[in-house]
């Protein structure tokens, strides 16, 4: 064997060590859900046959020709015995595209496929496409729904005006994927569309995040609710605000739905991103909510504040204190969280079901003022103290 191609076997060979590292959970936490110690995927899981050029005659150097910038906001799913997670993978030129990484535990060991998905393209090309949120419809398909980016051409001077609408993609087995056009709404740009997994009143539903910029939602926002006819020419033509914006909490700048929701006997759980200003710029965390099983965008539950924020080394990355999921699994009771830290790479959180609808049903809902904040508080602490009496450790 050459030292060419020693040296491509060594690439390899480092790379599997990566795959096959087995993860742990961390120590403490809330015992609501457990963080993983590692991340399950970073830029270094990507198939190194993605990256270099192994020719020697065109690379006698052996150097990385196509450089991967991150791996993140994954949508996920169970699938014949499988965690599947359908990854954004951003380039070192800015472009993301869609890749199939696959675990049997789903806490470790995640793959890639051999390929990227080949995404079919509309009349008018997307410039980037990301962000997928997964949904097994009662229909039969698998639907991906993510944001597609175009130059804003209402600006043509303005190379940094951007417009997003929600593009719209169906598969029945990750590898073969038919677009339908983009959802038509009536509301500016649209961002983490989410639909439903059931039909409502034998339509489409959708979760939807009207905004009037490509960034700003302007005086729009909110996890927004509509009906559509049909996927195949999707359009909702009448949105009503699901879960509003609100001041001095986690989502007073921005919210969006995170993946589908899962349906419980006590109501549909939702997990979302909420978005602050700080001195340090935008913070993103996540929280959940709980809607009506018969009118899904009926809010019943809301606890207050975040549900998982950025710690430690996850707050570092190319977008720094920022945490973004699109996807969990459910099986049975097990739930798999898989969430992005600071637009860089994938990490996930384990918890169960009945975990989750406790945690949403009995954790207090925001006073929205720092006194309800202490009333709620003392209320807890006067409890604590009589059991601690009744035990004589008080």
């Amino acid at each position: 064997m050459s030292t060419h191609l020693q040296k491509v076997k060594a690439l390899i060979t480092a790379q599997q060590s990566l795959l096959t590292k087995p993860n742990a959970k961390k120590a403490g936490g809330n015992r609501v859900y457990s963080r993983w110690q590692n991340p399950i995927i970073t830029r270094e899981h990507v198939p190194v046959h993605w990256r270099f050029d192994f020719n020697e005659a065109t690379n006698p150097q052996l150097l990385e020709r196509q450089g991967i910038n991150a791996t993140l906001n994954s949508g996920a799913i169970y699938l014949d015995g499988k965690y599947l997670l359908v990854v954004r993978v951003e380039g070192d030129d800015r472009k993301s595209f869609f890749a199939v990484a696959e675990s049997e535990t789903g806490v470790d060991n995640f793959k890639f496929w051999d390929r990227p998905i080949t995404m079919p393209e509309t009349d008018r090309p997307d410039t980037n496409v990301y962000d997928m949120r997964l949904t097994q419809h009662q229909d039969g398909y698998i639907y991906g729904l993510f944001c597609t980016e175009r130059k804003d051409e209402d600006f043509p001077d303005d190379l940094s005006a951007a417009e997003a609408q929600c593009g719209i993609a169906r598969t029945k087995d990750l590898v073969n994927w038919q677009r339908l056009p983009d959802l038509i709404t009536y509301s500016g740009q649209q961002r983490n569309v989410v639909l439903h997994p059931e039909f409502v009143d034998g339509k489409y539903a959708l979760y939807t995040r009207p905004q009037d910029g490509f960034i700003s939602v302007g005086k729009g926002g909110g996890i927004g609710w509509g009906l559509a006819e049909s996927m195949e020419n999707a359009e909702v033509k009448q949105e009503v605000i699901v879960d509003n914006k609100i001041y001095h909490t986690i989502k007073e700048i921005k919210n969006g739905q995170g993946p589908a929701p899962i349906k419980t006997a006590d109501g549909w759980l939702h997990l979302a991103h909420g978005v602050r200003n700080t001195a340090a710029g935008l913070r993103y965390v996540l929280y959940m909510f709980m809607t009506e099983l018969e009118r899904p965008w009926v809010v019943t539950h809301a606890p207050a504040g975040h549900f998982i924020a950025p710690e430690g080394e996850e707050r570092v990355g190319d977008v720094s204190n920022v945490v973004f999921a699109n996807g969990w699994t459910q099986k049975g009771e097990e739930v798999n969280i898989y969430y992005a830290s600071s637009d860089t790479r994938m990490h996930v959180a384990t918890t169960t079901v009945s975990k989750l609808v406790d945690y949403v049903k009995n954790t207090p809902a925001d006073g929205l003022r720092s006194a309800e904040s202490v009333k709620v508080r003392n209320k807890l602490i006067d409890s604590n103290l009589a059991v601690l009496e009744t035990l004589g450790l008080k």
